[in-house]
Formats: C-alpha cells, sequence, structure tokens
C-alpha cells in the first residue's frame, strides 16, 4: 500500500492514464473493424475511405504512446496490402 502522498497520487494518476489509454486503444480497434468490415464484403471504395480514416488514428496511437510505432505501422501494411488485393 502507498505510504507517502507522492505514491498515492500516481496511483490516481495512473487509475485515469489506464482508462484514457484504453479509450484510445478502443477508439483505434473500431477504425481497423471498419476497414476489416469493408475489407471482407469486398467493398473497396468504403474500405479506401475507412483506410483512409484509421491511418492518422494509428498515428496518434503512436503519439500518445499507447501502440508501439512497428506494431501502428504493422497493422497500417497489412491492410494496405489486404485492400490492393480486392483488385
Amino acid at each position: 500500500m502507498a505510504n507517502t502522498p507522492q505514491a498515492k497520487k500516481r496511483i490516481r494518476r495512473n487509475e485515469r492514464r489506464a482508462e484514457i489509454n484504453g479509450n484510445r486503444v478502443g477508439r483505434i480497434r473500431t477504425f481497423i473493424k471498419k476497414v476489416e468490415a469493408a475489407l471482407a464484403a469486398g467493398d473497396k471504395a468504403t474500405a479506401t475511405t475507412a483506410l483512409a480514416a484509421a491511418q492518422p488514428e494509428l498515428a496518434r496511437g503512436v503519439a500518445k504512446g499507447v501502440l508501439h510505432k512497428n506494431t501502428a505501422s504493422r497493422k497500417f501494411s497489412r491492410l494496405t496490402k489486404r485492400l490492393a488485393s480486392l483488385g
């Protein structure tokens, strides 16, 4: 258990940051799912617009520190490759 005021404050801050970061990751997942749903349906136009919306969200996740740079790059690369394979 935290004894010092600083440690108690750190616990409060960590809880708040965890909530915010969880919301950020959830938002990114939602954008990625929209792209994947459009890819699964074979709708190239919708998938293109969804991917264009997901890319800045991935970049924002990297900037905020909730995603590793390579993870975001890998996700975007794989989605782009799947979009290109639609024909």
